[in-house]
């Protein structure tokens, strides 16, 4: 058998950071300045900077996965580590209030420090400060405002019930009227309404924002109470002292499978009487009288309005999840640069980056976690827009984008987590490279401010809201018509285009942008026919459930469409031209990488086999394209390695020069003098 050429041994040029060179024959992108492609991502990587060198300058609050850190122990970790931040200068609170773009930021770099600290932190200041700030009144901001902001006053979010959660509407804990004291009568019915799974109940929280149903007398005389729906009261639950208060009964809801620095709790509330006052009172107000009164004319937009005002809480998850995506990737490209296995006959071992199968493992994932840091920017500037205009388009373009991307994003990043454990192999299982950590801390992103299956829902009912209202009172086919006109273009009809195969036209914008509307489009329409045809039959509950597994899917290709062209406008903002040719790869491989997948396209005859299999090809080659340059694009994510806290990821100087021997430092992790 003929001796195989060593890995190495080609004159394509030096080799490609940790890990030697790629094989033969791969095309390869420019190096480029790490710290020039970190500086058009990050206009804030100053505060960053700031933020983690104060963790550098406080090591112990930096949990240890090893040392097995009780719940306890854990929690205290968190609380001592929240006074530093606001000790440092940060606050959190007004961040929210007068600079979101900072607030969510600082979750970011929260998220690869500790996760439970980046969710005490939107606890107590997103969820309880956030709802007092924009469902309450002036006067509840002047009265809470500086406590919140100073953690004088810990407070809870109290939404979820034991048998309710995502069904706010339905939700039993009530709010009565009582007009002879002047007071409101909090009360728990019966177990299932007890509040579940509230943070900082368990040990911290002195007072709650507590979603009631809104009871009054009957302004005729009537015998029974009104009910105007649910609403936010705030109901204090401990004193100064860190007792319970008479009628407030509460229990820890225990270990989690993360998020153990989170003092989840139970409460139950029994008779507990707060001033009239207490109703958060943006959207609807009560007189002594029990006169209640709304700028909103229906208990329908008077709960959606309520609703709306919470997303910061969404956009918030998104960014910490895109934190968490980034700080996984890293780790896995850097020890898949490093690690060593196998190779030709009679040569060194190879990077197992050098694999195909670990490429296209590890480069989507990196492509990706690039298009949600871009899409992340793009929800978070909407977001500040329509918190200073108020727009109502914009209002509910931002409730769905938050939902959508919430959804999407957290769902990517837990399935990510493992595939990048998996990457590394028996070091990836290891605890003290965190990657175990943070699958468990943030597999619960999937599920609070939104389970992900009822978010990607309410996306697609907005998608079906716009293409109703468009298309109303329309013919079955004038919409067909139109999506022929609109989006298929001459793409199905004509063969050249149909069946052209050169990587010019796969990697053309129009065609990938044209793709994935196509994608949304083709699939919003047929969901419109299998409801317009279910609907009568079935009934409108039934009808959405026999299609739900379409909504999903619908509602997940809107997303997608979305990142890749807010990605695609990244990329056209890039005047570095080497840092800009690895962003529209990256781009290329997430469009490409769906098209792949979804086999509608090819049973649509949107894509011929023959350009299926070219497509196929091109991924493998981007991926190969993209290892090259995979260690300057995870070194531009610039977290440190006393961050990042995972031997088998250090960065060292970035892929430019001396490495860390990463085995020593695991040695030195696991006991070994070394």
């Amino acid at each position: 058998m003929e001796r195989q050429d060593c890995a190495g041994s080609s004159s394509q040029g030096p080799p490609q950071g940790r890990g030697g060179t790629q094989p033969r024959g791969i095309k390869q992108l420019p190096r480029f300045d790490a710290g020039v492609m970190e500086t058009y991502l990050d206009d804030m990587r100053d505060m960053k900077a700031k933020v983690y060198q104060m963790f550098r300058e406080h090591p112990e609050l930096l949990p240890n996965v090893e040392e097995g850190l009780s719940k306890e122990e854990h929690r205290e970790l968190v609380r001592r580590s929240l006074k530093v931040i606001l000790q440092a200068g940060y606050s959190p609170l007004d961040f929210l209030a007068r600079d979101p773009r900072k607030y969510f930021y600082l979750g970011e770099c929260l998220s690869m420090v500790d996760l439970s600290l980046m969710v005490k932190s939107g606890v107590q200041y997103s969820l309880w400060g956030g709802s007092v700030l924009n469902l309450g009144s002036e006067a509840h901001r002047r009265r809470y405002y500086d406590d919140i902001a100073q953690l004088r006053l810990p407070g809870c979010f109290a939404m979820t019930e034991l048998k309710h959660g995502s069904n706010v509407a339905a939700l039993q804990t009530e709010a009565v009227l009582d007009v002879l004291s002047d007071e409101w009568v909090v009360h728990t019915p019966d177990e299932g309404a007890i509040k579940w799974w509230i943070g900082n109940a368990a040990e911290d929280g002195r007072a709650a924002t507590v979603f009631a149903r809104l009871k009054v007398p009957d302004p005729n005389g009537g015998p029974k109470l009104v009910d105007h729906g649910v609403h936010a009261f705030v109901v204090p639950i401990r004193d100064a002292n860190g007792s319970t208060l008479p009628g407030v009964e509460i229990r820890d809801c225990g270990y989690k499978v993360g998020l153990n620095g989170i003092d989840n709790g139970a409460i139950r509330f029994t008779h507990v009487r707060v001033p009239r006052g207490n109703l958060l009172d943006r959207f609807a107000s009560v007189d002594k009288s029990g006169r209640y009164s709304s700028p909103l004319t229906s208990q329908a937009r008077r709960f959606a309005a309520t609703l709306g005002e919470l997303t910061g809480g969404r956009v918030g998850l998104v960014a910490g999840s895109v934190g968490v995506l980034k700080g996984a990737v890293t780790i896995a490209v850097r020890y898949a640069c490093l690690r060593q296995q196998f190779g030709p006959p009679d040569c060194p071992e190879v990077a197992i980056i050098d694999y195909q199968s670990t490429q296209l493992r590890l480069m989507p994932i990196l492509a990706t976690a690039y298009g949600l840091h871009f899409a992340r920017g793009l929800l978070t500037d909407k977001y500040v827009d329509m918190k200073r205009t108020r727009e109502p388009r914009l209002v509910e373009e931002v409730h769905a984008l938050s939902a959508g991307l919430k959804a999407y994003t957290t769902s990517y990043t837990q399935a990510a987590l493992s595939t990048c454990r998996e990457a590394c192999g028996g070091h990836g299982y290891a605890a003290v490279n965190r990657l175990g950590a943070l699958r468990s801390d943030h597999d619960i992103f999937q599920t609070f401010e939104g389970d992900n299956t009822v978010l990607l829902q309410q996306v697609s009912a907005m998608l079906l809201k716009e293409y109703r209202q468009q298309f109303s009172g329309a013919p079955l086919t004038a919409t067909y018509h139109y999506l022929r006109a609109a989006l298929l273009g001459a793409l199905p009809n004509n063969p050249l285009v149909t069946h052209d195969t050169e990587p010019r036209h796969l990697r053309d914008p129009a065609f990938l942008a044209k793709a994935l509307e196509y994608r949304t489009a083709r699939m919003l329409f047929t969901l419109s026919l299998r409801l317009r045809k279910a609907g009568p039959r079935l009934g409108a509950f039934h009808a959405w459930n026999k299609c739900l597994t379409h909504v999903l899917d619908l509602a997940n290709a809107y997303v997608e469409s979305v990142v890749y062209k807010t990605f695609l406008r990244a990329v056209e903002g890039c005047v570095d031209p080497e840092c800009r040719r690895a962003l529209k790869a990256m781009s290329d491989l997430f469009a490409l990488r769906l098209i792949e997948g979804d086999m509608m396209f090819r049973n649509d005859e949107y894509i011929a086999p023959s350009k299926a299999k070219a497509i196929s090809r091109l991924v493998v080659s981007l991926c190969s394209e993209l290892r090259g340059v995979a260690l300057p694009l995870v070194d531009a994510f610039a977290i440190p390695d006393h961050i990042l806290r995972a031997p088998i990821g250090l960065g060292g100087s970035g892929g430019t020069g001396p490495q860390p021997d990463i085995y020593k430092e695991y040695l030195h992790a696991a006991g070994f003098e070394v």
